[in-house]
């Protein structure tokens, strides 16, 4: 969703629960770069852990973001997922760059 553009579908997932589809558009335009889609085996070496204590369960992500121009980037998607394989939230936590 962030690769095409499509903030309005990631702001319903997230329920907009921190960040508007505003927000992250912005954070995207002020990065200046073309966001393109990780190969395919970033998607397996996730940076997560386990938030202890949750109920129901969650795992904190860190994933950095892939351009155009740079290949793996220096910005960074921060969100947490709440749930399990049924039934799950998405909460993005930041987008910035690290």
């Amino acid at each position: 969703m962030l690769v095409v553009g499509d903030y309005q579908a990631i702001e319903k997932l997230t329920r907009r629960k921190r960040l508007s589809a505003e927000d992250i558009k912005r954070s995207v335009i002020e990065y200046g770069r073309k966001l393109v889609m990780p190969p395919e085996q970033r998607f397996m070496e996730l940076d997560s852990i386990e938030v202890q204590g949750a109920n129901p369960p969650a795992v904190g992500i860190r994933f950095d973001l892939w351009t155009l121009e740079e290949g793996r980037s220096d910005l960074t998607l921060e969100f947490t997922v709440r749930g399990d394989h049924q039934s799950y939230e998405v909460e993005i936590d930041d987008l910035h760059v690290l």
